[in-house]
């Protein structure tokens, strides 16, 4: 059995990628971002891929990356769930790298791991590890067809584009067309990518590839909705010790307390389901098994703080100023992010070899 607790090296890259997101990641910048029709903070970005090497976590360090693990790569996303960082790090540094991966293609790999290149699998984002995925039609070595629901197509240099011929191809992202569509979560938006006889490169068999990169994509999403659920549970204590209603701190109602009680178990059990899919993946072991209980488990639970965030903050909560709102619509996009709930629930249960209800 692996050890889920955090290692010292774990520990040291958190207080790390947290020191840079308080820099350069505040809320009222994040909220700035969402209205200024580019919200991708690409700065951030090369501050953690230039400088810190996150992008590469999962390359192997021959090929430029730093060789490390999925539990790596779960610490991080913990910390751009609390900050709700709007940068493509799941999508690109986990996503399309383990498309890659699976493909063994070296020289994307490298640019991938650097951080130069930002690269985006064109699923739909709610597709979950092991569904059917649309593709486009491949037809005198040329891609036609649209794919829509693209998570960070806009910021994309290169798409992973799965044809009718079972091949994946690298597609310049400058020849698509890429629209943005209307996304509930601003900080992580949505694209339709339109191929109008474009040339991509094949890379190899698209169904093994896609299938690994959702279900690393799934498994560490866990860890983003747990930091996401953290954050929103830490900041709801702190103001419900601050504020006051009939001269006594609202924290000290009995009612509260319990639904702040029921939250905390709720989001260490999260921890838990988190940290065995980061495992599991890293590892190798059961990962069907503990990807689809992180998923099915953290989800719920993300938009549940997320909920009680809002309602206990009071009418501070319901204001555009106030971050608690990201929050929400990233753990709402999150829950059907990669499968919902209900179909991690489905797999699990066939996993088990028990009959769903």
């Amino acid at each position: 059995m692996s050890d889920l607790l955090y290692s010292e090296e774990e520990e040291a890259l958190r207080a790390a990628v947290r020191d840079l997101l308080t820099d350069h990641c505040d809320a009222p910048g994040v909220i700035a971002r969402t209205e200024s029709g580019t919200p991708h903070h690409l700065a951030l970005w090369k501050a953690l891929t230039d400088g810190m090497g996150l992008a590469g976590l999962l390359v192997p360090e021959e090929l430029d990356g730093q060789g490390a693990t999925h539990r790596e790569a779960a610490v991080v996303l913990e910390e751009l769930g609390r900050a709700v960082a709007p940068v493509p790090y799941l999508t690109s540094a986990v996503v399309a790298t383990e498309a890659l991966l699976a493909c063994g293609t070296d020289d994307l790999l490298r640019d991938l791991a650097t951080g130069t290149t930002i690269g985006a699998l064109a699923v739909a984002l709610n597709v979950a590890p092991g569904a059917a995925y649309r593709v486009v039609r491949h037809e005198d070595g040329l891609l036609h067809g649209e794919l829509t629901g693209i998570a960070d197509a806009a910021v994309a240099d290169v798409l992973l584009v799965p044809a009718d011929d079972g091949g994946l191809y690298a597609v310049d992202a400058t020849t698509a067309t890429v629209t943005p569509q209307t996304s509930l979560d601003l900080t992580r938006p949505l694209a339709t990518v339109t191929l109008d006889g474009v040339r991509g490169r094949l890379l190899g068999d698209a169904e093994p590839a896609v299938r690994r990169a959702l279900r690393a994509g799934a498994g560490l999403l866990a860890s983003e909705q747990f930091g996401l659920a953290e954050w929103t549970l830490t900041e709801t204590v702190r103001y419900l010790k601050e504020r006051k209603q009939f001269n006594r701190p609202v924290g000290g109602f009995q009612a509260i307390k319990h639904r702040l009680a029921q939250l905390w178990l709720e989001v260490v059990n999260t921890r838990a389901a988190a940290r065995n899919a980061a495992d599991a993946l890293a590892n190798g072991h059961d990962v069907d098994m503990a990807v689809t209980v992180a998923q099915a488990y953290a989800a719920p639970v993300a938009v549940h703080a997320a909920e009680e965030a809002l309602q206990l903050h009071g009418g501070i909560g319901m204001t555009w100023e106030h971050p608690v709102h990201l929050y929400l619509k990233r753990a709402k996009a999150d829950s059907i992010a990669y499968g919902t709930p209900g179909a991690h629930r489905e797999a699990l249960a066939a996993l088990a070899d028990l009959q769903a209800p």
